[in-house]
């Protein structure tokens, strides 16, 4: 049957072929930055190609994850590159608890419309913060879905892939009553609790991203962009020197829930409060909002990004080799003999 109307593209949907393969030609020299020589793929590739070498009996460790409504924060602010690499400090943090290298990293950016210079930043930060850990940038998606994401915003995922000597996985299960808790220090909110600090900060103050704030010395935008810090050379560091019998990264359901993970039966953490340095953005977010202090242990780190778990022997030669690394290192308190659960904190 013939007809005037106009015959469609994809472009009428929304979708554009020139602007993804522009994204992508931009995105190439940022990706090879981050090669190791493990990888035998190029950009582009259906799949990445990955060599497993100079292990003798690997275990691959895995973890998925995705910045959260942090990315609110990035639409409003206009900066996209910190968010690249708030992921891949997630991810890596992630299965380092668990001894882990990091070998490889997949991103996953669902977009309303592709913008190259966004998607520049996004894999520049996502660049960076696989450099900072050793690890490949070996594949991604770039999904434009205009009906599915609000004009201007859109979604990041990674997933990370390492690998650690079966003998060396870091499992919790040689806990012990008398082992110290070593606390090392976060620089703000990462990417949890994001959800309640919006509230708090842009619906309850209503503070817009560029307000500056005299007791964070920052404005809004910059106090909640602050990057996750990233404790992964640190921790593989930590274990050339000393055994670890245990590591949670404090993430969602702050030290409470995350502590809890690790411990085997019979096992309490007791955590002291005062006992290490919390930023001020997180007594600034509990007075504007009113928040009960265990609810702010609940959502928030509150200023502790990981917890290392080590025999009394073990310490001296841990901190040295942790303040070595950068970290700030605080002994936060100790396991106890109980049922298992965690005390001092969130309760």
């Amino acid at each position: 049957m013939e007809t005037d109307e106009k015959q469609l593209t994809y472009a009428d949907a929304g979708v554009s072929f020139e602007a993804e393969s522009e994204s992508i030609s931009r995105l190439k020299s940022l990706v090879k930055t981050t090669y190791r020589p493990e990888v035998l793929s190029d950009v582009g590739s259906f799949g990445g190609l990955f060599a497993l070498q100079t292990y003798r009996e690997p275990v691959l460790v895995s973890s998925t994850d995705s910045v959260g409504t942090k990315l609110k924060v990035a639409f409003k602010v206009g900066r996209h590159d910190s968010v690249g690499f708030d992921i891949v400090a997630h991810c890596g943090n992630d299965i380092v608890v668990q001894g882990a290298e990091p070998l490889f990293f997949l991103d996953y950016i669902g977009i309303n419309k592709v913008e190259p210079a966004v998607i520049e930043g996004i894999v520049s930060g996502l660049s960076e913060g696989c450099r900072e850990i050793g690890c490949a940038l070996i594949g991604g998606e770039i999904a434009e879905m205009p009906d599915l994401y609000a004009p201007g915003e859109y979604d990041l995922v990674g997933t990370i892939v390492g690998a650690v000597e079966r003998d060396d996985v870091i499992t919790g299960s040689e806990i012990t009553p008398g082992d110290y808790l070593v606390g090392l220090g976060a620089v703000g909110l990462h990417t949890n609790g994001f959800s309640l600090a919006r509230r708090i900060l842009f619906d309850r103050c209503g503070y817009d991203v560029d307000v500056y704030l005299r007791e964070l010395s920052a404005t809004v935008g910059e106090a909640l962009l602050v990057t996750h810090r990233s404790y992964v050379k640190s921790i593989l560091e930590l274990r050339k020197v000393c055994e670890i019998k245990g590591i949670a990264h404090i993430t969602g359901g702050g030290l409470p829930a995350n502590v809890l993970r690790i411990l085997p039966d019979g096992c309490v953490a007791d955590i002291r409060k005062g006992t290490w340095d919390i930023p001020p953005i997180f007594p600034f977010l509990q007075a504007s909002g009113n928040v009960e202090e265990v609810e702010m242990y609940r959502v928030f780190n509150m200023g502790i990004g990981m917890v290392v778990v080590l025999a009394p022997d073990a310490v001296d030669a841990a901190l040295a080799s942790l303040n070595a690394s950068g970290e700030s290192t605080f002994h936060i308190g100790e396991v106890v003999l109980g049922d298992k659960g965690v005390q001092g904190v969130g309760s």
